[in-house]
């Protein structure tokens, strides 16, 4: 397993495929490594030579802001709208859609589990 900006990439699949469990690198951005660094598209991590996955390593670190300090610049991101008070912060602060979205209907993922409401009881004579 190769270790690449803190994060260890599977070693059987293809640099292409590996490289995107980097949080921060999509596909475009691994297309774009690969085609930089000149190494072929099907070449899997573990056929990679040492030189290579230093090469590769290195221009993660120099031209990519990835994992933690992407993890950090979002964050300050949100706390900043958030501090605004502005609509877009205050739906972050709720944790509702914050970008259109409808939420009478969907929205789950953002909302969370939904809670019955509770009723009055009925009163049987």
């Amino acid at each position: 397993m190769a270790r690449i900006a803190g994060v260890n990439i599977p070693a059987n699949k293809r640099v292409l495929i590996s490289l995107r469990y980097i949080f921060g690198i999509g596909p475009n951005n691994a297309k774009d490594i690969v085609a930089a660094l000149k190494i072929p598209e099907d070449r899997r991590v573990n056929q990679l030579t040492d030189d290579e996955i230093m090469r590769i390593r290195e221009m993660v670190d120099r031209d990519y802001r990835v994992e933690g300090d992407l993890r950090r610049e979002e964050a300050m991101n949100k706390k900043r709208l958030m501090d605004l008070g502005c609509y877009r912060g205050l739906r972050h602060r709720k944790g509702l859609p914050v970008r259109g979205q409808r939420t009478h209907t969907n929205a789950r993922t953002r909302k969370g589990k939904a809670v019955a409401i509770a009723g009055k009881k009925k009163v049987t004579k």
